[in-house]
């Protein structure tokens, strides 16, 4: 559990301003549309009575008492009420949002604390593809808090198998479709001594990484009726000590052995294959399984905050 256990360590909370941006962000639609009725109504109400044309002989005091106020108020309702169209039921549904990077997972690309903007409308057009950096909801086998609800987390990770594809992580190597494929994005990190947990991290040296332990070779197999993701580490295959789901885990060496053997399975239509970039220290479809296409919400684009990081994701 010692894998998982850091895994969990690196969700942490945002505060401050940017917090509060991205909790804005984040409003459900059903608010939305609460408070776009209720500005309407209110504006109404204003036009109905304060705003209404006047005799002449009474303009002079309105515009010495409420009606100056009343104006305000309705032009500003109107402000929330375009903003709240506008942003909320076409810009964020359909074509960009912004996400708070919460943990590790994607180190170095995406460091903690990272605000980002996803794309939301390329994949309307057309599918996702190998090595994007995709934001999704994770299926419930991926929710380390058991606070944590299906549906209201968002996870993002690198594409890393496509329908079709034969996927195998062996000796930290990733092989697709039996060929060797160079990922210069991937890092292998540890948290940096001393500082916040799971929040700053150095990247292993390559001595560091050569001697580093545990380390698990990865395949989907065709198991129990259903694709399974198995990871190894000599005659051990998805134990206890390694950061898989609690449906994949398995005890009996037998079964360990029956799995093992098994040749890999391609990723089937309809679902996708991710890991993080940083692969020592990812909770991924390694230990959770595959995305379905219906999870998928958009591709990273660029980093908007901090400003120092500002730019294109790859």
């Amino acid at each position: 559990m010692g894998d998982l256990t850091f895994l969990l360590a690196q969700s942490v909370s945002q505060d401050g301003m940017l917090g509060i941006v991205d909790k804005v962000a984040r409003t459900p639609l059903s608010i939305v549309v609460l408070v776009v009725g209720i500005c309407t109504a209110v504006r109404l109400l204003l036009n109905l009575t304060v705003l209404k044309p006047v005799p002449y002989n009474e303009r002079i005091y309105l515009s010495m008492s409420v009606q100056p106020v009343a104006k305000f108020v309705d032009e500003f309702m109107d402000a929330i009420i375009y903003a709240g169209v506008f942003v909320f039921l076409v810009i964020r549904p359909f074509i960009l949002q912004t996400f708070f990077i919460p943990s590790g997972s994607m180190v170095q690309t995406l460091l903690v604390h990272d605000y980002i903007v996803a794309n939301k409308f390329v994949y309307r057009v057309s599918d996702p593809q190998f090595g994007d950096i995709v934001v999704f909801k994770p299926p419930k086998d991926a929710l380390l808090d058991p606070h944590e609800q299906e549906g209201d987390t968002d996870y993002i990770k690198r594409l890393i198998g496509l329908p079709g594809d034969v996927i195998e992580w062996k000796n930290l190597t990733l092989y697709r479709n039996g060929e060797k494929v160079v990922e210069p994005y991937v890092s292998f990190n540890k948290p940096t001594p001393g500082g916040r947990p799971a929040v700053d991290f150095t990247k292993l040296t390559t001595d560091e990484i050569e001697t580093m332990v545990p380390k698990y070779d990865f395949k989907l197999v065709n198991y129990k009726g259903g694709i399974f993701p198995a990871n190894m580490m000599g005659d051990f295959v998805n134990d206890a000590r390694m950061p898989v789901a609690e449906r994949y885990r398995l005890d009996d060496v037998r079964e360990m052995a029956t799995v093992k053997a098994l040749p890999a399975a391609k990723v089937p239509e309809g679902y996708y294959l991710m890991m993080g970039d940083n692969r020592n220290g990812s909770f991924d479809s390694r230990g959770w399984g595959l995305v379905p296409k219906d999870s998928v919400i958009g591709r990273a684009e660029f980093i908007w905050f901090p400003i120092s990081r500002m730019g294109r994701t790859r």
